[in-house]
């Protein structure tokens, strides 16, 4: 490819005017398990913007009800585990399940929107990284202090292995699926994972990511590992696995990628904020960041995190014609 490659997290979603119409009619958890809908909605962004990827339309949670833990979505409050993994028994009693079964729908949709993407278009699967799906299932949604995870990290380390261990064989399992479903990329998301230090991190976290990662070498995709809030330990994130490094707005990209190594590629890394600032404003945020990066091969132009629902349409058009004019110069 002649010019940086762009494409956004979140990038299908509720700043979309075609995507709030659909949810009028369909919750979010209709969206993700009908294969037509969530192709559609997959779709919706590469209609409007020239973009070098898509990323399927799912959810992180989706796994969840396959081992044993249901899940919905409540109106303005983000996720709710109806049974919070609470004690060592609950863990003992889950099951690693079959997500090729139990997750088709989203097999199907990565199939469907493969055949309808031009061929240079990339299709990105994904799943959640394993420290981050277990603290949706133990404080039973978003959480500020993370309490409840690290008291069953902390006083309970044999079940919490248990759960990791659990988390990896569906994870692997999951991406490898969607792999041969027609995925020609995965990202691995640990959006929580910032809530530990380098050394809880190490510890309870590091191995069970790495486990992943080392299962999907066989695949011949590049993996992305994707964090927030992580910039004090980057170097074990490149520990822990991955062919692309995913990287927040809390650190300058170019010192971002000094730690990870050249020999890694990098991801990143506009804060999602910025588009709401003035267009000129936003133009030398994003250039600061190719300037930064000064061409060197192996950097993909992304948020350091999701699009937020207020985000103007007409900045995301103007972040990828800059970011293309501007490298292919």
């Amino acid at each position: 490819m002649d010019r940086t490659p762009v494409w956004f997290m979140r990038q299908a979603g509720r700043y979309l005017k075609e995507y709030r119409e659909l949810r009028v009619k369909y919750s979010l958890l209709e969206l993700c398990r009908n294969p037509e809908l969530a192709t559609e909605v997959t779709l919706q962004p590469l209609r409007r913007f020239d973009l070098d990827a898509a990323i399927i339309f799912a959810d992180i949670l989706l796994p969840l009800p396959g081992i044993g833990v249901d899940f919905e979505f409540a109106a303005g409050e983000g996720p709710k585990i109806h049974r919070p993994l609470r004690s060592p028994s609950q863990i003992a009693s889950l099951a690693v399940g079959e997500p090729e079964d139990s997750l088709r729908f989203v097999l199907e949709a990565i199939g469907m929107v493969r055949r309808e993407l031009p061929r240079q278009v990339a299709l990105i699967g994904f799943a959640g990284a394993p420290f981050t799906l277990a603290s949706y299932m133990i404080e039973g949604g978003y959480s500020r202090s993370f309490l409840r995870t690290k008291k069953m990290m902390y006083l309970h380390p044999n079940s919490w292995r248990v759960l990791m261990e659990i988390l990896v064989e569906v994870t692997v399992r999951y991406l490898k699926a969607q792999i041969a479903a027609g995925a020609q990329a995965v990202q691995l998301f640990d959006s929580w994972v910032g809530a530990l230090g380098a050394d809880d991190y190490r510890q309870y976290a590091m191995p069970y990511s790495s486990m992943i990662f080392e299962s999907l070498k066989d695949q011949s995709v590049p993996t992305i590992h994707f964090s927030t809030g992580t910039a004090g330990y980057l170097e074990l994130l490149k520990e822990a696995g991955g062919t692309v490094q995913s990287v927040d707005w809390r650190i300058p990209i170019h010192l971002a990628w000094e730690r990870v190594g050249t020999d890694t590629a990098i991801q990143g890394n506009l804060e999602p904020i910025a588009l709401m600032a003035p267009p000129d404003v936003l133009e030398r945020k994003v250039l600061d960041i190719l300037k930064q990066v000064d061409g060197r091969p192996g950097h993909i132009f992304n948020l350091g995190h999701g699009f937020l629902p207020q985000t103007p349409v007409e900045s995301v058009s103007a972040i990828v014609e800059c970011v293309h004019e501007y490298s292919h110069s």
